[in-house]
């Protein structure tokens, strides 16, 4: 059966996360079934993580703010997360499956596929964040 998704139900916890006037900073989004669908949302993105199991397979969007002592940046994350006991086909199945969030989570700087829990830390993704946004005006750092 192919893979559908709740596209006003996603497309407003993407907008949540997306709203400067909410603390909300990250937005997960699961399988039912064979429909993708929210899987919550938070202000603690330790909250996101716990949802990131050796048996979970979602995309994660995920509010992360950069910059240095002179300007803060906010930056958007698509995350990709394949557990370590997901079979090859799921595997294979989420890459495609993929676009269909795309189509909701448009607007990001940087797309993550991780199945490492250490790749998780939001230091790791900072630093990869900062690294795409091109010029670093950060002083006080190196």
């Amino acid at each position: 059966m192919a893979t559908r998704i709740d596209k006003e139900a996603c497309r407003e916890a993407y907008n949540l996360v997306r709203d400067d006037g909410s603390d909300i900073c990250w937005a997960s989004f699961k399988y039912d079934g064979s429909t993708i669908v929210p899987g919550g949302h938070g202000s603690d993105y330790e909250e996101f993580k716990s949802q990131c199991t050796d048996d979970a397979r979602l995309f994660g969007f995920v509010r992360i703010t950069t910059g240095d002592a002179m300007s803060k940046r906010v930056k958007f994350t698509l995350i990709t997360w394949i557990g370590e006991n997901i079979s090859g086909l799921q595997r294979a199945k989420i890459s495609t499956d993929k676009t269909l969030v795309k189509d909701i989570v448009q607007n990001f700087a940087k797309e993550f596929m991780i199945s490492d829990p250490r790749e998780l830390e939001e230091d790791y993704l900072r630093t990869e964040l900062k690294k795409a946004g091109g010029a670093n005006y950060d002083a006080q750092a190196e």
